[in-house]
Order: structure tokens, then sequence, then C-alpha cells
């Protein structure tokens, strides 16, 4: 897991190609079925446009958890595919684009459709705002009882959150952690309980 960037707010750009319109919208969506649901009103809203192609790739764009695309009659691999392209090489998670085209009497060709759709929809990143998503790691901390208030501490100078505590012999705690402060979390709590206690990265199951 890595850190990595998602669409924070919708964005709507038009752009215009030998006189075919092109309306670009942008989209966060965190799942399949509401980036569909989003693309049937745009194919309701512009039911007399000639196109309405899309794409939309949710979570990290570099180990996508799914991603998808439609050329909706253009032909094949010039307008949903780079549109996609453009999701992913941006950095652009969590997000569907969709560009509706009216027909301007000028055919585009397969290379003038592509640089037509890819650019649409990179000048309306260019006006997207994005937000850094730093995945957690839900770990397991064992200390005595002695420690427990050292490692509470270090947990909050981390900003790590307290899921569950459970008093037996020891003091486990359960937390959720941002994966760039698992290294140096790990070491602290080492050298703060002099190796006492002990940093599990997944909870085990009693």
């Amino acid at each position: 897991m890595s850190t990595y960037t998602i669409l924070a707010q919708a964005v709507e750009n038009t752009t215009e190609e030998k006189n075919s319109d092109f309306l670009t919208f942008l989209h966060p969506v965190t799942s399949r079925e509401e980036a569909m649901e989003q693309i049937d009103q745009y194919r309701q809203t512009y039911a007399d446009a000639n196109h309405v192609c899309w794409a939309y790739v949710i979570g990290n764009t570099r180990q996508p958890q799914t991603q998808a695309f439609s050329d909706a009659g253009e032909p094949s691999g010039t307008a949903g595919k780079p549109m996609l392209h453009v999701l992913t090489e941006r950095d652009v998670g969590n997000s569907l684009a969709v560009v509706v085209r009216y027909f301007g009497g000028v055919k585009l060709g397969a290379g003038g459709l592509v640089r037509a759709y890819s650019g649409a929809v990179s000048e309306a990143v260019n006006r997207a705002e994005l937000t850094q998503v730093i995945p957690s790691q839900e770990i397991q901390v064992v200390a005595s009882f002695a420690h427990e208030a050292k490692v509470r501490h270090l947990i909050a100078q981390h900003q790590g959150a307290l899921l569950q505590v459970d008093y037996q012999a020891d003091v486990t705690l359960n937390i959720s952690l941002p994966i760039t402060q698992m290294p140096l979390f790990t070491q602290q709590v080492v050298n703060e309980t002099a190796g006492n206690a002990v940093v599990q990265e997944k909870i085990m199951n009693k």
C-alpha cells in the first residue's frame, strides 16, 4: 500500500474540436454502482447528444480496485480508453469522467478522436482539486500496564486511532495507523518500552 490521490470535487469543462462540442464532467465516485448511476443520469440528461463516453477508476490508479470505460458508439479505442489513460496517468483515483459529444459535421478520424477525448479530460483534470489518501494499517501493540501511557502517547503522536483495548496479563491495544508512520512508530515503541512491548502488523484472533 502507498499514498495516492483522489478527486476531491466535481469539475465541468467544455472544449471544441472542428465544430464538435465536448462537454466534460469529472465526478468523485467510490464504487462501480455509483459510477454507473451517474452515467445513466448523463445519458438521460443528454439524450440528444451523439455520444456519451465514459471512464472510471476506483481506488489507487496504480493498483485500482476496479476500472472500466466505454466508447459509446465511437470507433473502438478512440474515446473511453484514452479518457481512462488520462485518469490513471494523472493519478486521479476515485473518479468518473464523462464526455458528451455533439457532432459538428466534420469527422475527426481515429487520431483526432483520441486527441479530442484525451484532451477534453486532461483540461478538466487541470482544473480539478485532488486529495491525498494515506492508507492505514491495523496493528496490535502488547505492552505491560506500566508502559500503557507511553504507548497511548505514541499512538496520538503518530496520528493513530485507538480501536480497542484489552486488559489481561498485559495490555493489548488494537490501533489503526497511517502506513507512513509505521516504521518510526514501531521503533519508538521498542525504544520507549526498552524492548518489552510487541508490535504486530496483523491483529491476531484469540
